[in-house]
């Protein structure tokens, strides 16, 4: 199949925004100062280098040239090709989008869950979309992954239009498991990570030859960031699959800001299921029967 340009939707003039949460659409609509002002931006910005698996400052800012460990965030380019992207988005696009907050639009492959409740129903859902098959088996052929069995897809779809982005958060931890994947298609975007616990972070002098310094070696901590004041950028080129584990995963909170959506972005997310539903938890039987289900790869968006 020849690789296309997937042009952007038409822009809606309806949003799924609600609470504090807003997007272009509402916000022209309400006019004038908004009371819901987006949160300040991190005082101290680093850029995260994925050969090395180190943050750096980044550049003519306060802590250039300094660095620390970022573990937990694996970054695989070119995961599928340009034709594979085409296919899989025209795919999606013959789907119904269902309005989301902050300007964003989404496909739901999964169980209906209460996070609040701890409670999930399975009726309606008949697994992940048969084009996820071939994704999820080439998934396996990386070791970080050779035991990943996704229980749940969430297709998102962002443009700049409507202002899409997504609030800095970390992901439910009583369902979803240790692995976050998300594969990143149509263009190139930034992760934004921010960590809200109190203390300091630890900076190495980054060596001359950066980064491949980092990988040898690097001088003994001697100075230090405010964790809160840190946003580390993690770079996700067009077609990547990003993976987090690990305090990047638990610790972490991610977030993609507005003025890093220039062109229309669609990411598909897959989760895994905790320990509590794996073999030897509390709720292994269900567990087993979503996976049954997820991975018959029959289903349609909920």
């Amino acid at each position: 199949m020849a690789a296309a340009v997937v042009a952007a939707p038409e822009v809606l003039r309806e949003c799924g925004c609600k609470g504090i949460r807003t997007c272009l659409i509402c916000e022209r609509q309400r006019g004038g100062d908004p009371p819901w002002q987006h949160p300040p931006q991190k005082t101290h910005r680093f850029i995260y280098y994925s050969d090395t698996g180190w943050a750096v400052g980044a550049e003519e800012s306060d802590f250039e040239g300094w660095a620390f460990p970022f573990p937990g965030v694996t970054l695989i380019e070119d995961f599928v090709t340009r034709d594979e992207e085409a296919e899989m988005v025209q795919l999606m696009d013959r789907e119904p989008w269902k309005l989301s907050q902050s300007g964003r639009r989404k496909q739901d492959y999964g169980p209906k869950v209460n996070f609040r409740k701890q409670k999930l129903k399975t009726a309606g859902f008949r697994g992940l979309p048969s084009f996820s098959r071939d994704v999820v088996r080439r998934m396996g052929l990386y070791p970080i992954l050779e035991d990943f069995r996704p229980v749940e897809q969430c297709n998102l779809d962002y443009c700049p239009e409507r202002g899409s982005a997504i609030d800095p958060h970390l992901d439910d931890a009583w369902l979803w498991g240790e692995r976050l994947v998300s594969l990143n298609l149509l263009s190139p975007t930034v992760l934004s990570m921010s960590r809200e616990a109190p203390g300091s972070l630890l900076l190495c002098l980054a060596p001359s030859g950066f980064p491949e310094a980092l990988v040898e070696g690097v001088m003994a901590p001697s100075r230090s960031v405010l964790c809160q004041e840190v946003e580390v950028a993690v770079p996700l080129p067009r077609r990547s699959l990003l993976v987090l584990t690990g305090a990047a995963r638990h610790q972490w909170k991610h977030a993609i800001h507005r003025r890093h959506i220039e062109a229309r972005r669609v990411c598909i997310t897959f989760r895994e299921l905790s320990a509590e539903f794996c073999p030897g938890g509390r709720q292994q039987e269900l567990g087993q029967e979503l996976l049954q289900i997820s991975l018959s790869f029959q289903g349609r968006p909920m």
